[in-house]
């Protein structure tokens, strides 16, 4: 029987008067789920039956114990950590969001002594994740699969490809919207990039379609002292389309741009994922402050690496082989089973989305992501990018435009005009600009995130 009546106040963990207890500091109200309450969602994730958890449609983190066996499950939307404290009446397993969550509880608790960041567990997305408290020594979790996309199931087609691509795309924007008032404002992070472009146009549509007023949506393009090169791309993207009356550029001093202050943010210290939060958290820090009641935003996170559309040339770990040959290697990392792979961490956008997530709830924003959806990336793992690359890399970069651009005139017979690629942080700011507020050493990143738990 489902019992989460063990899930207790930090201020009880150093009593040592339960075990095998369950601290779930999760909150239930930032799931974002799709056609199921959170209680059916919960008795799914507690079944432990992986074709079911499939089932669960949107963005979620979710706790469920049977006895002393602990199922967790998270999709790539939404981080999910854990803790297992020691205590002399028995294990008590703490569950959050984030790091510092689990350690200001332990440190309420009069435990700080057995934290370190190191000893917090990422949930990988897309796992089943099992965990036994039978106490010391520790239990390994076990790990199972819950979402197994098939490969290279498509056509070569490119019109087919992005009409189902962009297809599922706009069901997904289509059951978001569902979920909150026809009335409430929309933002869109909007560079004008394919993935924010998509989007944009994909939203603009299903308003229409569903008989509501466009006029909701806002298309938020950042700048940094006015020098970025997104704000001019927004504005050529939405002109070409007469859409511009929705754009609306944010620009903020360079002086807002805090690396360090997106570290504690995003809880982690990999360059490219700490300069796409500082931007992010500077964006969402000048929208907040221009609209104190906004809630909605949505982005374009994911289609990068749903496209495989990253330059291979900048890591040395990767070719061209093991980007293709690898299922939803930028989703995942290597695998739960390698020994790359971060216990820590996760891998891939598991652990990186954290930039897209974080930094819009510090805000109070509801942030969402449709590409990081499991039935939108289900169509892009079916895609033969073998067949249509031939292990060419600028074939494979040059696709992804292809299959969107096509996918949007299918879906909303708009013309979709697309750009050379660029990486959000690179758009908002200039070269010499950027290279002032971001360090080049990686140390800089890793000791800024060590100096937190100091």
């Amino acid at each position: 029987m489902f019992d989460m009546s063990s899930a207790v106040p930090s201020s009880d963990l150093g009593s040592h008067q339960y075990v095998e207890r369950v601290v779930n500091l999760l909150d239930p109200e930032q799931n974002q789920l799709f056609g199921m309450s959170e209680e059916q969602a919960t008795e799914i994730v507690c079944s432990g039956d992986v074709e079911q958890i499939r089932k669960i449609g949107g963005h979620f983190a979710i706790l469920a114990r049977e006895g002393k066996q602990i199922r967790m499950a998270r999709s790539l939307g939404r981080p999910m950590r854990y803790f297992l404290a020691k205590l002399t009446a028995g294990p008590c397993l703490i569950v959050a969001e984030r790091i510092d969550e689990i350690r200001d509880h332990l440190q309420q608790a009069g435990l700080l002594d057995q934290f370190h960041p190191s000893y917090t567990r990422m949930v990988p997305a897309h796992h089943l994740t099992e965990l036994q408290l039978i106490g010391c020594p520790d239990p390994n979790p076990r790990y199972e699969r819950y979402f197994a996309p098939q490969r290279n199931q498509l056509s070569t087609d490119l019109d087919d490809i992005g009409a189902q691509y962009i297809g599922k795309l706009a069901e997904s924007c289509d059951r978001w919207l569902d979920q909150f008032d026809t009335r409430e404002p929309i933002g869109v992070m909007f560079s004008g990039g394919i993935d924010s472009g998509a989007v944009f146009l994909v939203l603009y549509h299903l308003l229409l379609q569903r008989g509501e007023s466009p006029s909701r949506l806002k298309a938020f393009t950042l700048t940094v002292d006015g020098c970025g090169l997104d704000a001019e791309q927004a504005a050529d993207f939405l002109k070409q389309l007469d859409l511009q009356l929705f754009l609306e550029v944010v620009d903020v001093p360079a002086s807002s741009i805090d690396y360090q202050q997106a570290i504690r943010v995003i809880e982690d210290y990999k360059p490219l994922d700490v300069q796409a939060g500082a931007m992010a958290f500077a964006l969402c820090k000048e929208i907040r402050q221009r609209y104190p009641d906004w809630t909605w935003l949505i982005d374009g996170d994911g289609g990068d690496e749903n496209l495989k559309d990253y330059p291979i040339e900048e890591n040395p770990e990767l070719t061209i082989r093991s980007v293709l040959n690898n299922t939803m290697l930028y989703q995942e990392g290597w695998g739960v089973g390698a020994i790359k792979h971060s216990q820590t961490y996760s891998g891939g956008q598991s652990r990186g989305h954290v930039r897209s997530w974080a930094t819009a709830k510090e805000f109070g924003f509801r942030g969402f992501s449709p590409f990081a959806l499991p039935d939108v990336i289900e169509v892009a793992e079916g895609i033969p990018f073998i067949e249509l690359t031939q292990w060419d890399h600028d074939k494979l970069y040059s696709l992804k435009g292809e299959i969107v651009r096509r996918g949007v005139k299918a879906i909303t017979g708009l013309e979709m005009p697309t750009y050379e690629k660029r990486r959000f942080q690179h758009g908002v700011a200039s070269e010499e600009e950027f290279s002032r507020l971001f360090p080049k050493d990686q140390l800089a990143y890793r000791q800024a995130f060590a100096e937190i738990y100091a």
